[in-house]
């Protein structure tokens, strides 16, 4: 009998976008390897731009991103049936190889703006459109679309916060991989699989045990972060329009 291929999946997404709760929701039902933010290492040291943690991030993990996209199609860990890779939009850097890409059954992650950048500038001062990846995200999207000649799936953070479980039950359908109610918790704490980013990101998430209640009405922004959140609002649009129906 011919063995099943293992399903790649790419979630794209920005940071401050559920990402981490989603990547340890699919950690949790156990057929899945998961894989945190591959290029990033490869992102620091082709951009030297100033992260917490860069030094450190850079020396822990695969820096190359020739190698790195190599292995985001190679043998799956644990020789899991699902693997599942938890990308940042920004960390592909112009140049980088993205056609392994093609090998992946990629999905965009998205979230209001508004919500993206009061969290961001929570953890780092002065955030750019460059940093919270709204325009590399509408880019990969458009290239995907234009590779498939449909658009790629979408879904939204808000969306999986009102209804967890209609809405990673809607996302497993349209993967043609079954939903399991595994998805909806998870134990509290460090995961073995995080990356080396995440004493300083992952604070929040580590003291969560599933997802968090539906959000409310969008934050108060300062004058230079709400001009930030409007500039970023029509990538997000873009890709609104296409949200999985949960």
């Amino acid at each position: 009998m011919t063995a099943v291929p293992a399903k790649r999946i790419a979630m794209w997404s920005g940071p401050r976008n559920l990402s981490t709760a989603l990547m340890y929701s699919f950690a949790a039902r156990g057929d899945c390897a998961v894989w945190d933010e591959p290029f990033y290492a490869a992102y620091l040291r082709e951009t030297g731009i100033a992260h917490p943690m860069a030094a450190e991030i850079i020396a822990a993990s695969e820096a190359d991103p020739a190698r790195v996209a190599a292995a985001c199609i190679g043998p799956v860990p644990q020789g899991q049936s699902l693997f599942y890779q938890k990308h940042m939009t920004l960390h592909m850097v112009p140049g980088f190889d993205r056609s392994f890409m093609r090998d992946c059954e990629n999905v965009f992650l998205i979230r209001h703006p508004a919500r993206v950048v009061a969290s961001y500038a929570r953890k780092r001062e002065n955030p750019t459109l460059a940093d919270i990846g709204f325009v590399q995200q509408a880019e990969l999207f458009d290239e995907v679309a234009q590779g498939l000649g449909r658009a790629p799936l979408v879904i939204d953070s808000g969306d999986i916060l009102a209804n967890p479980q209609g809405a990673l039950s809607a996302l497993c359908a349209a993967l043609q991989i079954p939903f399991t109610a595994r998805m909806l918790h998870w134990p509290a704490g460090p995961k073995p699989f995080d990356g080396t980013w995440a004493p300083h990101w992952y604070n929040a998430v580590h003291q969560s045990t599933g997802f968090d209640a539906a959000e409310g009405p969008l934050p108060a922004l300062s004058n230079e972060n709400a001009a930030l959140a409007e500039a970023a609002l029509p990538f997000y649009l873009h890709l609104r329009q296409h949200c999985l129906a949960t």
